[in-house]
């Protein structure tokens, strides 16, 4: 059996003084991937010379599988549900956990997905046109996206998730070839993005033409976004008081997501100037522990190359008389 591709968690020890891991405390990792934080975060905890509770969240059966594997020496601490991390409150509820001490999320694709031609995530080896982190979801996946979509929308997907700046181009051409013969595979697809792009421009990019298209039609499929959105305006009201939550992102949209979502909870009244007095007695959910998203170091940077995107943000949920009305 082939060994699983090697998946370094970035920022480990970074997280794991955000999150303060503590005997007796309950502790989500909405995307457990292969464990890395999970298990960092309980090993600090048996260095103590106690015991902490993890619930770990992911909707790639695979990466639960081999997580489940590394985990497996903290028993029964450690429980594992498929799902993805918008619909924690479901895992929470059914483990019967009304709070948190700590949750964390590494948002974004693994090696174990980009690294299998099967998953369909890269260009860089050709595979079916998937890109689905869960392919037992009956949810479009980008082989459908590609020779379906019409022009108009995938030059928005390109544009706005890819941040490319040829997306009509690239939109264009994708409905060009699909007329000829319809997408199959991410060589199919990687091949009409690197010709649409002008030959000069081909030539001096740093990245393959192709980069920025996968990375929007990836996150469109997996409606990354949406999840995130959906997981930072609930989180907050499930942490106990002193609580830390955590995000890795690896994508400017999705740390700017972060970033307002933090600020607004951290916010007090906004009746503005006028009237004189508040009325809408609104207070602070949260303290925000990162004024600056914090990055790897270079020493991590350099070991590896997925941490070099990486922005860390944290927040502490405050006590109910400073923050009682959370968002």
């Amino acid at each position: 059996m082939q060994s699983p591709p090697r998946h370094v968690s970035v920022l480990v020890q970074e997280v794991l003084e955000l999150l303060d891991p503590k005997p007796g405390g309950r502790y989500l990792d909405g995307t457990v991937g292969l464990g890395g934080h999970a298990w960092a975060v309980l090993d600090a905890v048996r260095k103590q010379g106690g015991r902490a509770e993890l619930l770990g969240l992911d909707r790639d059966p695979q990466a639960l599988a081999l997580a489940r594997e590394r985990l497996a020496e903290f028993g029964d601490a450690v429980r594992l549900v498929h799902s993805p991390f918008s619909e924690f409150e479901d895992a929470l509820d059914a483990a019967g956990w009304t709070e948190l001490d700590g949750a964390l999320l590494d948002v974004g694709v693994s090696s174990l997905q980009l690294d299998n031609p099967a998953r369909g995530f890269s260009f860089l080896h050709d595979g079916p046109l998937d890109m689905r982190m869960n392919q037992h979801a009956d949810d479009p996946s980008a082989l459908e996206l590609v020779n379906h979509a019409s022009a108009e929308v995938l030059k928005e997907i390109i544009r706005d998730l890819g941040e490319e700046p040829l997306a009509g181009k690239i939109a264009r051409a994708i409905a060009s070839r699909r007329v000829r013969a319809p997408f199959e595979t991410t060589a199919d697809l990687a091949e009409a993005v690197s010709l649409a792009y002008p030959p000069q421009r081909r030539r001096m990019a740093r990245n393959h033409p192709a980069t920025r298209t996968f990375q929007g039609l990836r996150m469109a499929v997996n409606r990354e976004l949406e999840e995130l959105s959906a997981f930072l305006q609930r989180i907050v009201p499930r942490l106990k008081v002193g609580g830390h939550v955590a995000v890795i992102s690896f994508h400017s949209l999705e740390d700017r997501l972060v970033k307002l979502a933090f600020r607004e909870q951290a916010a007090g009244c906004d009746c503005g100037r006028t009237p004189p007095w508040c009325r809408c007695g609104k207070t602070p959910a949260v303290k925000v522990l990162t004024k600056k998203p914090i990055i790897p170091g270079e020493v991590e940077q350099a070991a590896n190359s997925r941490a070099r995107s990486a922005k860390l943000r944290a927040a502490e949920r405050l006590s109910r008389s400073e923050g009682g009305q959370s968002a």
